[in-house]
């Protein structure tokens, strides 16, 4: 078992159904997003999504095995080019799935809302499907990173954000989407379709002000 529960040899099937299901609801159109899940903490091994497969086609076939430093160890293809920022959130995080959707309203607000660094959604009682929340109170700050093609870059901005950030539950990179994780893939995925409520929600708000 992993350490998030799942057997480990269901995750590259629970992985491709998520994609296919995210796929199915237009929040990772065509080669868009990708998905991770924590295999083994000692030595660190991560099931992660092929780079450049349509997700409404997802397999398991297509997820593939890296060690801590994001090196292909089993499966064939190339590793997602994002793999060092599912790394990053997990070493950071602790998590033992990490989620990355495309959709419009993540996108569209991913860039609406930079100049503020990010993005607060507050007064909802979806925040509530959010892990430790207890309250449509709850002030869920998302944060805002500029997105870059250099990886390693990218995830120490990435480190030092979610330093800053303890409390957040995701983050947004600029003109690309959301991030989420989670202890189990249940709880990521849980994760995600809180957060695209919120952020279609937020979006639709925002285009009629």
């Amino acid at each position: 078992m992993s350490k998030s529960g799942e057997n480990q040899t269901e995750i590259p099937r629970l992985l491709a159904e998520i994609g296919r299901n995210f796929y199915n609801r237009g929040w990772v159109l065509g080669t868009s997003g990708n998905f991770s899940a924590v295999i083994s903490q000692d030595p660190l091994r991560l099931a992660i999504t092929t780079s450049g497969v349509d997700k409404g086609n997802l397999t398991p076939d297509h997820i593939l095995q890296v060690d801590n430093e994001g090196k292909l160890i089993a499966g064939k293809g190339k590793p997602s080019d994002e793999t060092k920022l599912h790394l990053t959130v997990v070493r950071s995080r602790g998590a033992n799935s990490v989620l990355h959707t495309h959709s419009t309203w993540s996108t569209i607000l991913s860039r609406a809302f930079a100049g503020d660094g990010g993005l607060t959604i507050e007064g909802y009682e979806m925040l509530k499907g959010l892990t430790g929340v207890r309250t449509h109170e709850h002030r869920e700050w998302l944060p805002i990173i500029e997105n870059s093609q250099d990886m390693s870059a990218l995830s120490q901005t990435l480190e030092s954000a979610l330093a800053r950030h303890p409390d957040a539950h995701g983050f947004l990179l600029q003109g690309h989407g959301l991030y989420t994780w989670g202890q189990s893939l249940g709880e990521a995925r849980r994760h995600v379709e809180i957060f695209e409520f919120l952020l279609e929600v937020t979006g639709r708000i925002y285009c009629r002000q």
